[in-house]
Order: structure tokens, then sequence, then C-alpha cells
């Protein structure tokens, strides 16, 4: 009796799984015209009748922007479903999408392809340090297709064997390779002989008390030490990547080297610094981060660390 709801599940979510895959690759091939459009649909279910999370993303927004008035975060938040909805579909597009449009579409500046082609040549592996804003999924797939080093993503994997194997397809179909995240620092290790990138998503919401707390968005916020910890102890140059939507389907992406050598800087600096700096993208263009995202579920306590 015990074994019958975990076997029908499991049957029910292969089957759900396998009737779900030609509606995905279906989606992933329509020409960008008829995938915005079915955009559009997505939002207005979303935006009008579920109300995904709206009362979440309220929240952050008037916590985040407080000066601003009632009707402007209100349009800081319908645009953000609007983004929402064609991340949603951009990232099936995946799928199927050439190495021309895809660089096409998500376009790597040509100083940033320079610095990343310099650091190759010095022989210097790199962390990148990005947050979820902008096409992150199209970012790492453009860097992989212009740049020299080897992209590693640190992910954490689905539960779900099937859904985690499409996730793993999509991401590594021009040559990124994954990590995941609890074996990070271990393959890294493995890896050193190699000149690569590892690629780390920093704005996620950490355990409170092994956190760095900071002031982010105007918010006493507990920030993901990983990076810091990682790229002080590999000493790569931590290089912070920006993901700017130019318009509908169209990103440039960006990047700087925020610290050569973390082995010797201050702790937290690392931290302090990338966090600074997604949040001065954040301010610049708001939509087009995740609202929807708890990122202020914990509160700080009298044990847990600050900046």
């Amino acid at each position: 009796m015990y074994f019958i709801v975990p076997t029908t599940y499991a049957i029910l979510s292969i089957i759900f799984y396998y009737l779900l895959i030609p509606v995905v690759y279906l989606i992933s091939i329509l020409p960008f015209p008829l995938l915005y459009l079915l955009s559009d649909v997505f939002f207005c279910l979303l935006y009008y009748v579920v109300g995904y999370r709206k009362k979440v993303v309220r929240q952050n927004l008037a916590n985040a922007f407080p000066e601003k008035t009632a009707a402007e975060r209100e349009k800081i938040r319908r645009d953000f479903y609007r983004y929402f909805c064609d991340l949603f579909l951009e990232t099936f597009k995946t799928l199927t999408i050439s190495k021309s449009a895809m660089i096409k579409h998500c376009a790597l500046t040509e100083e940033s392809v320079a610095l990343f082609t310099r650091l190759h040549a010095e022989g210097k592996s790199v962390v990148l340090v990005m947050g979820h804003k902008g096409n992150w999924e199209w970012a790492g797939n453009t860097f992989s297709i212009l740049c020299p080093q080897q992209l590693y993503v640190v992910y954490h994997p689905l539960a779900n064997k099937h859904y985690n194997g499409l996730m793993y397809r999509m991401r590594t179909r021009f040559g990124t390779k994954l990590i995941a995240m609890q074996e990070t620092f271990r393959e890294m290790v493995k890896l050193k002989g190699e000149i690569n990138a590892t690629a780390l998503i920093a704005d996620q919401s950490p355990r409170p008390d092994n956190a760095q707390w900071l002031t982010f968005l105007q918010q006493d916020t507990p920030v993901f030490t990983g990076t810091e910890r990682i790229a002080s102890k590999m000493n790569y140059p931590v290089v912070y990547v920006s993901v700017t939507r130019i318009k509908r389907g169209y990103y440039t992406v960006s990047a700087e080297v925020l610290v050569e050598s973390p082995a010797l800087e201050p702790p937290g600096n690392v931290t302090a610094l990338h966090t600074a700096r997604l949040e001065a993208d954040i301010v610049r263009q708001p939509a087009t981060w995740l609202w929807s995202h708890r990122r202020w579920k914990h509160k700080r306590t009298n044990t847990t660390a600050t900046a």
C-alpha cells in the first residue's frame, strides 16, 4: 500500500513529460514573431488571470523602490511579467536555435570578447558572477560560442531526472558544461590544469546562518558567499557579467574584471563588490530581474554575519 502513490506519481510524471516534449520542441522551432505572440497570450493569462506571485512581486518592488510612485512601480511590475513570459519561451528556443541566431539575439560586446581572449592567452581561469537578470541562459550559450575558455555553469540539478535531462540538453548544446552546486570546489580543483570559466548565479537566497548580510535594493539582505570563497581558494580573477535587454528578443552581454587576485582581498569585499554591481544593473533596468523570487524571505538574527 505504501508504494502505490510514489509509483503512480512516477508513472504519471513520465507520461506527462513525454506528452510535454513535442510541445516544447514545437515552441522552440516557432519563428520569433510567433514565439512572442504566444508570449503575449501567456502574459495575459499570467498577469490578468492567474496573478502568479503578484503579492510577492508587488511587495518586493515597494521595498526596493519606495521613492517611486505606485504608478511607476506598477509599470515595472507589468513590464516584468512581459519579460518573464518572454524569458520562459526564449529558454525553450535554446533547443533548436542556430549559432548565428544565438549570437545575433544575445551579443557579447567586442570589449568583452577581447577581455576573455586576453585572459585565456595569459593562462588565467576565471570565476564569472552574475544575477538572474536579462537572459542569463542565452548569455552562457553566447559565451561558449565566442570565447576560448571552456565554460562551466554551476547549477542545482532538478529532482526529476527527465526534466533535469531536458534542462541539461538546453544548457549544453553549444559546448557549455554543468557542475552540480555541491560539487563545485571539488570539480574546479580537478580542472585546475585547464583554462576555463566557472559561472555562478550569486543572487540566490542562501541560508541566513552562513550568508553575508548587506544592504541590497534598500533592504537587509543575506548574500551567497560561495563565489567569494571559491574564487579566493582558487585565486581566479572574478569577472562580473552584465546582461542588458536592448529590445524584445535582443540582449547585450558585457563583462568586467572586479578583482584580479581575490585571495588578497579583505573578507567580504568580493561579495560586496559583485552585489553592488548587480544592484546598479537592476536599478538601471528593473523590469528584467526576477522579482517573483522570494529573495527576502529570511531575516537577520544576532548570530548572522555582517558585511
